[in-house]
């Protein structure tokens, strides 16, 4: 961690413009480790047996449409709780090594649990909307058969990717707000 600091001091020597690029570096960093938990928890916790009954279970409320042709209840239950997990773990990274933030907790937690919220909201709307979209595709079907890629998988992860990749860019600019306050040496 002391070579880390050691960056991150020498970033800061160079002025605010390297700051931001290097703590972006850090934040792509930390966005990966979150789309790994995410991807671990997308695709095991639908093997739990009570979850996945739930996947022939159709789900509507309000604008969250998941029939069971995309997955049901089980994948609404899925995706968003890999979501939340994913977010959870990248608050508290992004926080203490991203922006090395001394940002009071109790402030920024709740504002970024609004956030959150929105966008797994969106993200909850658009993510089975792209799945659907993706399974009714010839393109995509045949590229899925070409390389023997399971169809239903396959929709579900790059919709997934499609939505962590706007969650990215909209939460960098957020968190460099929420987080701008440095910690005392």
């Amino acid at each position: 961690m002391a070579k880390l600091k050691d960056i991150d001091n020498k970033a800061a020597e160079k002025g605010s413009l390297l700051t931001t690029i290097w703590q972006f570096v850090k934040f792509i960093v930390v966005s990966l480790l979150a789309m790994i938990v995410q991807f671990v928890l997308l695709n095991t916790l639908q093997l739990i047996p009570a979850i996945k009954d739930l996947y022939t279970v159709d789900f509507s409320w309000w604008v969250f449409v998941y029939p069971v042709a995309v997955g049901g209840f089980g994948y609404f239950i899925v995706s968003n709780v890999a979501n939340i997990v994913a977010q959870i773990v990248a608050f508290f990274v992004n926080k203490e090594k991203t922006f090395n933030s001394g940002a009071n907790v109790a402030v920024a937690l709740p504002i970024y649990i609004v956030f959150t919220v929105a966008l797994i909201a969106f993200s909850a709307w658009l993510n089975p909307t792209l799945k659907e979209v993706f399974l009714n595709a010839e393109w995509f079907v045949n590229l899925c058969e070409k390389f023997a890629w399971e169809t239903e998988t396959t929709s579900k992860n790059v919709a997934t990717m499609i939505c962590s990749a706007l969650q990215f860019f909209l939460y960098f600019p957020v968190d460099k707000i929420l987080f701008h306050k440095k910690k005392e040496d």
